[in-house]
């Protein structure tokens, strides 16, 4: 956190926000996280609210803010949030998984500290324990650019947050019960926009308001926990500029897929005869279509929306041609002046290659997701807290699974799983689908070179096909049925970072795991120390504290 001169902090109220400027900004929260009736659907369900909403606060930050969030649990049962798309550099111990942080307990509280730095662009953050991100505690943070880095296009007439996601009327403690129980939890009821669905009665209060003649900047993200979504504007084009951090080039479209934890940021004209209209987002890839919208209301408009919604695509291979289309920036600037394309990764050498493949089976009559083999089971210790305090033999064991997955698939083993990587070594993952769901796959602590995609197995020939010039740098990538993604990056940033699936019911029964990057010179110009404060649980409650890196 960057030390403030008393001449230059400036506190600012605004709620539970208090923000302190002076070299880099600090932004302060408090949240009190509760239980409360929500109906997206129109189904009372006991929900998941953060201070009484849902869905939560949104995060309004700026390129190397520091930002503090005291969370307070209200709930009867363990919670914990993670920062989905914050890299956290050097700093995996605010990541907020359960590999790397003990869960907030009932009725106690944990503060985040953490800066987004060197970062632009619009994220997530949601609940990690149990099935609570199916009734809420999720919500957007934007990270602006600074005044000093343009972003190449023109200051929007206002910026939007439109979270998207399925809905189950069952309710966490229902769902996670299926889980235990060894099914699987089906198709969703619904789907919501910022928790609601209009009605059509013209009724309907307006999700956004725009005015004749302006742009306007919408951040579009699914929070829901298994269900691909397409999202379109009713006689309106997006024109897509940001995706998950990194500025794309800018192509018009009809329509988008957003699949699970992913994020799209787009520009909306208002060049339409001023009246409401839709925004429609529809169900992909499964066999029951489900539709919802929301109403976009000219100021000044008069008429109601149109009840003939534009279509959604049909197929997946539409989907995966829509992917082929997106492009990196190249000649706009990142979070700092120099131009996104500036790094080659292209030209560098691969040192590994894993290649994932995950699978649906049985253990002992009950349903299990499982990577390579190895289904992920939670330790009461977190992985990162095992690690720093030097008991990491009694909770894991390093590379559990194979770097290929084995021609028997059909036996499944549960255990954590931790691979070991060499610290700045330039990494390949390939995920192989097998089945017939798509998948969507997360990295916390990382963006990476999404260059790949296709049906059918990988094999190494496929590199020849990959885009090694403006792949987008992203944090989330999906994997359609029989078919294969590839992903590069670079290990360089010191933690235990977690790959997970976030279609959440397979995430919940066993589909992750963590990436263990250690520095070799044990130094704080590569990875921060435990925070005071932290807590503690496991083998490592009550143990002293391992001496700090001094250096």
């Amino acid at each position: 956190m960057a030390r403030l001169t008393l001449v230059s902090m400036l506190f600012l109220w605004a709620g539970s926000m208090l923000m302190v400027q002076g070299g880099d900004p600090t932004l302060f929260f408090e949240w009190n996280v509760t239980y409360g009736t929500i109906a997206p659907l129109g189904v009372p369900v006991k929900g998941i609210l953060i201070n009484g909403q849902f869905p939560g606060p949104n995060i309004n930050s700026t390129t190397n803010n520091n930002i503090v969030v005291n969370v307070f649990n209200n709930l009867d049962e363990p919670f914990l949030v993670t920062w989905n798309g914050v890299q956290h550099r050097k700093n995996s111990w605010q990541d907020g998984v359960l590999g790397t942080n003990c869960p907030i307990p009932p009725g106690k509280n944990y503060t985040y500290k953490f800066q987004v730095k060197d970062q632009i662009g619009s994220y997530i953050y949601y609940p990690v324990t149990a099935m609570h991100k199916a009734v809420g505690g999720f919500g957007g943070l934007r990270v602006n650019s600074r005044l000093l880095i343009p972003v190449p296009y023109a200051d929007p007439a206002d910026d939007y947050t439109l979270l998207v996601g399925d809905f189950f009327n069952k309710g966490h403690t229902s769902l996670k019960k299926i889980l235990d129980s060894g099914r699987n939890l089906g198709r969703c009821d619904g789907v919501h926009l910022n928790g609601k669905v209009a009605k059509g009665d013209r009724k309907d209060e307006p999700l956004f308001t725009m005015e004749a003649g302006k742009t306007y900047k919408y951040r579009i993200c699914n929070t829901g926990i298994k269900t691909s979504l397409n999202v379109r504007f009713q006689g309106h084009t997006m024109k897509l500029v940001e995706m998950e951090g990194s500025h794309t080039m800018q192509n018009d479209y009809d329509s988008l897929d957003v699949h699970v934890g992913q994020c799209f940021s787009v520009l909306v004209t208002a060049n339409q005869e001023p009246r409401d209209y839709y925004v429609v987002a529809s169900t992909r890839f499964t066999r029951r279509e489900v539709t919802a919208t929301g109403i976009i209301r000219y100021k000044n408009g008069k008429g109601a929306a149109s009840s003939e919604l534009p279509p959604p695509p049909v197929g997946w291979a539409w989907s995966l041609n829509q992917f082929r289309t997106f492009r990196w920036n190249l000649t706009s600037n990142a979070a700092r002046p120099n131009p996104q394309g500036s790094y080659k990764y292209g030209s560098i050498n691969i040192t590994r290659t894993i290649k994932l493949a995950n699978t649906a089976q049985k253990v002992d009559g009950k349903l299990r997701y499982a990577l390579n083999g190895v289904s992920y089971v939670e330790p009461t210790t977190p992985l990162k807290l095992a690690e720093y305090y030097g008991v990491a033999d009694k909770v894991f064991k390093y590379d559990t699974i194979p770097d290929e997955p084995q021609s028997d698939n059909t036996k499944v083993t549960l255990a954590p799983i931790v691979l070991n990587m060499t610290h700045r070594n330039f990494v390949e993952i390939i995920f192989e689908n097998h089945e017939s769901a798509i998948q969507s796959y997360h990295l916390s602590g990382y963006s990476f070179f999404a260059v790949g995609m296709d049906v059918g197995k990988w094999s190494p020939e496929k590199r020849m096909n990959y885009n090694l010039l403006d792949a987008v740098s992203r944090h989330t990538i999906q994997v359609f049925p029989n078919s294969w993604s590839a992903i590069l990056l670079t290990f360089d940033n010191c933690g235990m970072w977690n790959l997970r699936s976030e279609i959440w019911d397979r995430h919940y029964l066993g589909q992750q795991l963590y990436a263990s990057v250690i520095s070799p010179n044990r130094s704080l110009k590569d990875e921060y120390n435990l925070p005071e404060g932290v807590l503690t649980c496991g083998i490592v409650q009550g143990m002293p504290r391992p001496p700090p890196f001094s250096s």
